[in-house]
């Protein structure tokens, strides 16, 4: 065998399960397609996209906010190509730290798209070479996806990674899908300049989640001038004269851009998985059982490829469990104590069961709430919208799970994480001593609040 290990993509799964397993001392190649390592998240995805939603937050800021601080800027202007390269910049960077580190950890590293050959330990590379490899791991990530009334051009009407090139910014932009994609896109732009509107065929934005928490995230981004088109799907659409025009159910809708955030599907197609056995879902997700293991002995797929959530962590997580599963340990991942978030601002962070979802599994739960507006750090930093829901066992009361909108609850949510992976309750929460004045307050008093003792409403 040329490699102990072959790993097919090197996005955060991809690169992060090569890195373990060269760690534990396996002989590793890493081949991707894309001239550089990273994958979609780091490349035209989780990156750029967050370095463009802190860019336009502050000129937002600048903008509308800072004079109720008592700061007067009056002269703001926006220089969206400076912008731009500060995006690039940052992504390179990144780009070379990986290098850095495939290298650092002796990884053979192959620029090429790969194949299964006859058999599930040989791979063939467009470039006519063939290697072997004991196990392979596939981790090719995913792809927007696109629908037929509204097909991708890169112009017009763009998929998630054009959205983030724009040369300037659009008078009018629609944003087809409500999720996360949507509603961090439809963010930039609306910060930037654009009327915005999102389209979403269900009543209401995030309907995965609590109904009452949905709602609470929908009026806080109406209320920033996002407008909704709810229950509406796009039947049509028509590019004349340097415009698009949409057709919904009962109404016409004329934009200058529009952006396809309808979800994402596995990149699984051309990979010669018919010829070794590897099954696939409908959706084009491979099949796999606990240990991340296809239907093909030595072969193994995480991330975006295989069902779950698509997310870059988890892909990373999944590849370390793999390479510690090949390298004769266990490897584990908690798929319960997976945090989501969505980069708006306020920001959106849910991790484990809905009250629905909760419901559904035979537990009876208890739910506590506490308002943002009622934490006196978010009252003295000026953004104080938002809540937090905690969702518990009413019988042991353990943490089931939560869901938080509100400044930074990409960061405070960890502690939630934790709580879930160490199987907490909602009492050790709210014995847990939070320091004053402090954001994370909100979870000690969503805690008490799950018995009735919230002490600050």
């Amino acid at each position: 065998m040329d490699f102990e290990l072959i790993v097919i993509g090197a996005g955060p799964g991809g690169y992060v399960c090569a890195i373990r397993a060269a760690q534990l001392g396996m002989k590793v190649c890493c081949i991707d397609s894309r001239a550089t390592l990273g994958g979609t998240c780091l490349n035209v995805g989780c990156i750029p996209s967050k370095a463009l939603l802190e860019s336009s937050h502050l000129y937002h800021q600048t903008r509308t906010d800072l004079a109720k601080h008592g700061i007067i800027c009056s002269d703001t202007t926006l220089d969206l190509s400076k912008m731009m390269h500060r995006k690039e910049k940052i992504v390179s960077k990144l780009v070379k730290g990986i290098d850095y580190l495939m290298g650092n950890n002796k990884i053979t590293v192959k620029q090429a798209h790969a194949s299964f050959a006859d058999n599930a330990q040989t791979i063939k590379l467009d470039n006519g070479q063939q290697i072997t490899g004991k196990h392979i791991v596939i981790a090719t990530g995913s792809e927007p996806i696109a629908i037929d009334v509204a097909p991708f051009d890169g112009q017009q009407i763009v998929s998630s990674t054009e959205v983030l090139s724009f040369d300037n910014v659009p008078t009018r932009l629609a944003v087809i899908g409500g999720g996360v994609i949507g509603l961090e896109m439809a963010s930039i732009w609306k910060r930037l300049g654009s009327e915005v509107f999102i389209i979403e065929t269900r009543d209401r934005l995030l309907a995965e989640l609590d109904e009452d928490f949905s709602r609470t995230c929908t009026d806080i981004f109406a209320n920033q001038g996002l407008q909704f088109y709810l229950g509406q799907t796009v039947t049509a659409t028509t590019i004349k004269e340097g415009q698009v025009q949409l057709t919904l159910n009962d109404q016409q809708l004329t934009v200058d851009k529009v952006l396809v955030a309808v979800g994402r599907r596995a990149n699984s197609n051309n990979l010669g998985l018919e010829k070794v056995g590897i099954q696939r879902q409908a959706n084009g997700m491979i099949v796999v059982n606990q240990q991340l293991q296809t239907t093909a002995n030595h072969v193994y797929a995480i991330g975006d490829v295989v069902p779950g959530a698509m997310l870059a962590h988890k892909a990373e997580e999944e590849g370390v469990a793999v390479a510690e599963h090949l390298a004769g340990g266990v490897g584990h991942v908690n798929y319960q104590a997976i945090p989501s978030i969505i980069y708006t601002f306020p920001e959106i962070a849910t991790v484990g069961l809905t009250t629905k979802q909760a419901k559904q599994q035979g537990f009876e739960i208890k739910t506590g709430k506490f308002p943002f507006t009622a934490n006196g750090r978010a009252l003295a930093s000026g953004y104080h919208q938002g809540l937090i829901k905690i969702i518990a066992d009413r019988h042991n009361d353990q943490l089931l799970g939560a869901q938080l909108v509100g400044p930074q609850v990409s960061e405070i949510i960890a502690e939630l994480v934790l709580a879930i992976e160490y199987q907490a309750s909602s009492e050790d929460l709210a014995r847990t001593v939070h320091a004053h004045p402090t954001l994370a307050e909100v979870i000690k008093e969503a805690a008490l609040a799950c018995d009735g003792r919230a002490i600050h409403s």
